[in-house]
């Protein structure tokens, strides 16, 4: 059987409740890996997390990669080197910093590895941010000026709801088509990218990179930013705890959420 890819969300998909891996889908990916299969931690996250986390789970083997930031960098663990990445434009970054100040909302960016929110920003959300994904953060005096490169995407969050975030997702997308993307990676989490970065299109340039068919490829998500992974990927899984959006577009959706070993459900049946 020819070999193939299997991409997976991290929060929610591959990792439980407790952002811990279960034993059943440890035992699976090894398995998968063992028969020739390569896997994927495709995530929203920073890759600095990204990274940290396939060394805890031996995700960062020769022959491993990872998509972080929604695609926006795909990353190679034999090279050990970014081998793809699209930046924000300068201009593109500091309308949203200036729109999301005058709208009272939270966001904050990314440099070089490095969480970042200028003055004034809520220190209290940096902080419950960074403790979820194991990353600490800084304060730097003002992206137009303290950026030692261009980031690849900003985050607004709001953990008392969505209200704001989601008018402020419709006033990106209204007002600046064609230059940024934004969709909910979790119900706090805005992500805002450069237009056409999504995981969908890591795995197109992956696959890509690799000479590999998109057909033979398999994702697996949960939430509004796997939306175009699933549905790019030869196989696209909704896990059983995903948004109903999710499921609606899935080719399959589990039995088994994140918590009872739904990814070796994903990989027993199309990574045999």
């Amino acid at each position: 059987m020819e070999s193939k890819i299997l991409f997976l969300d991290l929060d929610g998909t591959l990792l439980n409740d407790r952002k811990e891996l279960t034993d059943g889908n440890r035992q699976a990916i090894s398995d998968a890996i063992g028969r020739g299969h390569r896997v994927v931690i495709a995530s929203g996250r920073p890759l600095k997390s990204v990274r940290a986390q396939a060394a805890r789970f031996g995700l960062d083997a020769p022959g491993c990669y990872a998509i972080a930031y929604n695609g926006a960098v795909v990353y190679d663990f034999t090279q050990q080197r970014q081998i793809f990445r699209r930046s924000m434009e300068p201009d593109d970054l500091y309308t949203v910093f200036d729109e999301a100040r005058r709208r009272g909302i939270y966001i904050q960016t990314y440099d070089r590895e490095d969480v970042v929110i200028e003055p004034g920003s809520s220190t209290e959300y940096a902080e419950r941010y960074c403790a979820r994904i194991q990353l600490e953060y800084r304060v730097i005096a003002d992206v137009r000026k303290d950026l030692s490169e261009m980031p690849v995407k900003a985050l607004s969050i709001d953990f008392d709801g969505q209200e704001k975030t989601d008018a402020f997702r419709r006033w990106i997308l209204s007002e600046m088509p064609g230059r940024l993307d934004s969709y909910f990676s979790d119900k706090h989490f805005l992500e805002i990218v450069p237009a056409g970065v999504n995981k969908g299109q890591g795995i197109l340039k992956l696959c890509e990179l690799l000479g590999v068919p998109p057909e033979r490829s398999v994702a697996a998500g949960d939430e509004a930013n796997d939306m175009d992974m699933i549905r790019t990927a030869g196989v696209g899984a909704a896990m059983s705890n995903a948004i109903p959006e999710l499921k609606a577009a899935a080719d399959y959706v589990t039995r088994r959420d994140n918590n009872h070993d739904g990814v070796a459900e994903i990989i027993a049946r199309f990574l045999p």
